[in-house]
């Protein structure tokens, strides 16, 4: 298909080609844009002069899928795809997921569970001596032992698992271009272990070294406290500057990490996004009616990397880290100019921003040169007093986009952290509320109880109201009505059912109706779900509680939304055994009415 990379021979045989460098199997469709990472990775490999296709969603239950490309000169490429298989396909209730947004028609079904170890099983029957390179945010996590919530066990890292040669972690571009020249070189792929951004499998100790030795698999397997320890070290390492090699036994295996690939400079991070995607699914999809994850980015902007905000129940500090990459004006606007003359394109820029959008710096003049500060978050529970709020590169950056011709209007709908733009003192509030929101503006104080957003890596309470209060006083100044949508989590750790009373409390009051409502899922990767399955904070040791049951996690939810009427029964229930018999009744304090009873008929009268 013209534009698009190979996806059959017959494309390959139309290129002229015989042979791939490298076929990169990814558990999502093919979507050619830079909001998927398969897309980035190859369209970069084919820049820089490798041939490449792609086979998307193969058919795992045999090997005949996996080698509709042929054999790779050079070596597969493995993704789940955008997000975590087990993520994908179950909710934090372990109920199956009837959509998927990353497939033909938002159809569930077309990825196993554990893509990346049976595509790369699979991939062992077919070529036993081919290099496998995992990557993608599945085996990012999964990188060392780890906890994994479906199974409520202990695993191996996803490198043991998969047999793959090398994986990489984080955001691949540079690890990818290492690997590629050194395998184009001869290079052995099993002599590739000074590339930032990997790991890699050593027979034992004596193949390694300079590096801190994590407790061993079997250990964190069989202590909780152990774990907790394990996980404290590896958080503390990610950072690509001051970060050290770690090495963890895998029963027979010894799996090496090496420190984090170095932030992308803004250079390069404008040739990542400026290399030729098509920027929409592959015509294969179109009798499915495509695949629905491409709406929500299409017509948006990315305009920085990484997130310095801490969120401990984020993976992105794992993934992307805490230092900001950003590209440049020119290259936005590039951009911009090309979403203008594409099919669909209304004059709206749906999105500008990234992680978190109004992160367009570091969060320190010192960053680029020492690192993040070990164990020192930069916004909570204060924030750093060396913190640079600023944002005046955003605003210039806002201002040039929406003053181009066919753009009627730039929306920012990614994160804002409201703690940072408190802190600085620009117009950016004033300028996102009169150019930039559509009548909403979503953000997320994720809960309100002062021991739960601690333990969240949020800010408290206090901070959010007087962004509130600034909010509603500015768009009182600009004579909009323009309203804010909070996201609450449930369950997270230290969320006890009182706080979850007090988080209810605080909807009622504030007049807010979510209609979408989180509950916490302890993901691979995230301190919240070390704190979550060892009840304890790895970074003070304190001991934490976490709601695990089915019917708690179900009455924290529930209390989020206890107007609902399928919700009242619970809600009372929640109500009684956090003896807060108060809220129910019929005054304006109270969440619900009590149960009707039952009452037996009264006799019919005689005539």
């Amino acid at each position: 298909m013209k534009g698009f990379l190979p996806i059959c021979r017959r494309d390959m045989e139309e290129r002229g080609w015989h042979e791939l460098d490298f076929v990169f199997i990814s558990g999502d469709a093919y979507v050619d844009h830079p909001s998927f990472g398969p897309a980035i990775i190859c369209r970069l490999l084919e820049k820089h002069g490798y041939k490449v296709g792609i086979i998307p969603q193969p058919d795992w239950h045999s090997t005949k899928d996996f080698d509709r490309l042929g054999k790779p000169r050079l070596g597969f490429l493995v993704s789940a795809g955008n997000m975590d298989s087990l993520l994908n396909k179950f909710t934090a209730a372990k109920k199956v997921r009837h959509e998927d947004a990353y497939s033909p028609g938002g159809q569930a079904g077309h990825r196993p569970e554990r893509a990346t170890i049976v595509y790369c099983n699979r991939l062992r029957e077919l070529y036993p001596d081919v290099p496998i390179i995992i990557g993608g945010i599945e085996a990012s996590l999964r990188r060392m032992a780890h906890y994994d919530y479906w199974s409520n066990a202990i695993r191996r890292s996803i490198l043991v698992d998969s047999q793959a040669d090398l994986l990489i972690y984080g955001m691949g571009e540079r690890a990818i271009l290492e690997i590629a020249a050194d395998l184009q070189q001869g290079v052995e792929v099993a002599n590739i272990q000074d590339v930032h951004g990997t790991c890699y499998r050593v027979p034992n100790k004596d193949y390694a070294w300079d590096y801190i030795e994590l407790p061993s698999f079997e250990a964190v397997r069989k202590d909780k406290k152990t774990f907790a320890e394990a996980f404290k070290i590896e958080y503390l390492e990610q950072d690509p500057i001051r970060g050290r090699k770690l090495l963890q036994q895998n029963d027979e295996w010894c799996v090496v990490q090496n420190p984090p690939a170095m932030p992308l400079s803004e250079e390069q991070m404008d040739e990542v996004y400026g290399l030729p995607y098509m920027r929409t699914y592959h015509p294969i999809y179109e009798k499915a009616g495509g695949v629905p994850a491409i709406k929500e980015v299409q017509f948006s902007l990315v305009s920085q990397r990484g997130c310095f905000g801490g969120c401990n129940f984020c993976a992105i500090i794992s993934h992307e880290g805490r230092i900001i990459q950003r590209r440049s004006h020119a290259s936005l606007i590039r951009e911009a100019k090309i979403l203008t003359h594409m099919k669909g394109f209304k004059g709206y820029i749906h999105d500008v921003g990234g992680p978190t959008a109004n992160f367009r710096r570091t969060s320190c003049d010192g960053q680029l040169k020492r690192g993040t500060c070990r164990g020192k978050p930069c916004l909570s529970p204060e924030p750093c007093k060396l913190l640079v709020a600023d944002h005046s590169d955003y605003i210039k950056l806002l201002r040039e986009l929406r003053s181009l011709p066919g753009v009627k209007k730039v929306f920012v709908r990614s994160g804002i952290r409201f703690d940072y733009l408190l802190l600085a003192k620009d117009d950016f509030l004033y300028e996102l509320c009169k150019y930039h929101v559509s009548g909403q503006l979503k953000i997320a104080p994720e809960h309100i109880s002062d021991r739960v957003t601690r333990l969240m890596g949020k800010s408290n309470c206090a901070v959010y109201l007087r962004f509130v209060e600034k909010f509603r006083r500015m768009n009182e100044r600009l004579g909009k009505k323009q309203y804010l949508v909070p996201y609450f989590m449930s369950s997270h750790p230290g969320s006890e059912l009182s706080d979850a009373v007090e988080l209810a409390e605080f909807i009622r009051d504030m007049g807010y109706h979510p209609q979408q409502v989180q509950d916490f899922i302890p993901t691979p990767g995230t301190l919240s779900t070390c704190m979550w399955y060892t009840g304890i904070d790895p970074m003070t040791g304190e001991k934490v509680y976490s709601a695990k049951s089915y019917e708690e996690k179900r009455m924290q939810r529930a209390l989020m939304q206890y107007w609902l009427p399928k919700n009242h029964e619970i809600v009372r229930k929640a109500l009684h055994l956090a003896h807060r018999e108060d809220l129910i009744g019929f005054g304006p304090k109270c969440l619900v009415r009590p149960r009707r009873e039952t009452r037996p008929a009264k006799p019919a009268k005689k005539v």
